[in-house]
């Protein structure tokens, strides 16, 4: 009985790595979410960044129609809206304290080498990607 009961761990074992896939997303990864992103464009909301530092989230709002990596990247912590957000992200969860008992907690799924996250939000029918600042997506798959 303990010899089948070895035989069935190390079969489900083996067939849970068959699972991965350099191509496939990776939910559970060594990615970081430190840096900077945008909305994907087709979001239509290309006039917000968010910025994932030392376990703050800032946040940024264009004051301008220019919308280029230039202009985010110009843009520092002392442009940021007041009160930035704490947040963790452990074992591919991503839990931001939006403030006054507000908790959102997002699995992450990395794609693009670790530069687009795309998530689905329970509370929300909408799915909006994010992508690391200076990502070209043409180049993903």
């Amino acid at each position: 009985m303990k010899r089948l009961l070895l035989l069935i761990t190390l079969s489900v074992s083996f067939a849970a790595c068959e699972k991965d896939s350099e191509d496939a997303p990776l939910l559970n990864s060594n990615y970081s979410i430190e840096g900077k992103w945008l909305f994907e464009i087709d979001a239509n909301l290309p006039n917000t960044m968010y910025e994932f530092k030392d376990g703050l989230r800032y946040t940024y709002y264009a004051d301008s129609n220019d919308f280029s990596t230039q202009y985010w990247n110009s843009l520092s912590t002392l442009d940021a809206i007041p009160n930035p957000n704490n947040y963790t992200f452990e074992d591919g969860i991503l839990t931001i304290d939006l403030n006054f008992g507000n908790i959102v907690a997002l699995p992450l799924i990395f794609e693009c080498d670790g530069n687009r996250i795309n998530f689905q939000d329970p509370n929300s029918p909408n799915r909006h990607d994010w992508i690391r600042l200076g990502t070209n997506v043409d180049n993903c798959n």
